[in-house]
């Protein structure tokens, strides 16, 4: 973690701290950050606050307030923020369970959500126990108890299934046609070794790291390193080759017993 986000992170517990008093009981470095992978220029800031208590409607603005971009500059590319009670994030739910969730960032569009069921569809309910997951594994504490103590994974089937509703989203999303450079498809293909590694062999790792671990005795090897270079400012693969991949990986995902 470069100091401008250690010194962000700091600044957003405090402010967080401001508006939910004792209620706030931990705040957790997720996403890159937690990994060890965050990558200046690319990645977000991913953060969990966890409180006692849900929180009320006038908290949750002020909230907003405080830690938008506007108010707080975010030095990657934005920030994802969710706020769980303690008792949602120690459920092993699959269900998004959140109190308020923030979208901020100079390149990143606003989003401000207080309370779960506005939360379009569209844009998928899977990630929050996802999340979770990645948090009971890898948090970076900023407050609070460990991790581990925290977070729930959702039982191995529940996992399965929405490891498998995630890359049925990434392959519903709109990809140009033909053997071009797909802006975006290296992510989809190494989210996919993400999910494979995970389903697999029990671990989360960064999208890279996945890519790495899979690509050794995998027929699609050299589509994957070619989407790990990508990262690094490489051309990414072309849209129809990645969904080719992810469909693999789902079939062999959905599969799994």
């Amino acid at each position: 973690m470069d100091d401008d986000v250690r010194r962000y992170l700091d600044e957003l517990v405090g402010r967080a701290r401001a508006v939910l008093g004792d209620d706030l009981v931990g705040a957790y470095a997720a996403g890159s950050v937690g990994l060890g992978v965050y990558q200046p220029g690319r990645s977000d800031v991913d953060v969990a606050l966890v409180v006692a208590r849900p929180v009320d409607g006038p908290a949750k603005r002020a909230l907003v307030d405080r830690l938008r971009h506007e108010a707080l500059p975010c030095p990657a590319r934005g920030l994802e923020l969710v706020v769980y009670r303690r008792d949602v994030a120690a459920s092993g739910t699959p269900e998004p369970g959140f109190e308020v969730e923030l979208n901020t960032g100079a390149t990143m569009p606003f989003r401000a959500t207080y309370d779960p069921a506005d939360r379009p569809a569209a844009d998928g309910r899977f990630w929050y126990a996802l999340d979770r997951s990645i948090l009971r594994q890898s948090g970076l504490v900023l407050l609070g108890p460990p991790a581990a103590d925290v977070f729930a994974d959702p039982g191995p089937a529940e996992l399965r299934r929405l490891l498998v509703e995630a890359l049925r989203w990434w392959l519903a999303l709109p990809t140009p046609a033909g053997d071009a450079p797909a802006p975006g498809a290296e992510d989809a293909v190494l989210g996919a070794c993400r999910a494979l590694v995970r389903c697999r062999d029990g671990v989360w790792l960064g999208k890279v790291d996945a890519g790495r671990r899979i690509e050794a005795d995998d027929p699609d090897g050299e589509l994957i390193r070619r989407s790990i270079a990508a990262r690094r400012g490489g051309l990414p693969p072309a849209g129809p080759e990645a969904r080719a991949f992810q469909r693999r990986v789902l079939d062999r995902i959905a599969a799994t017993h």
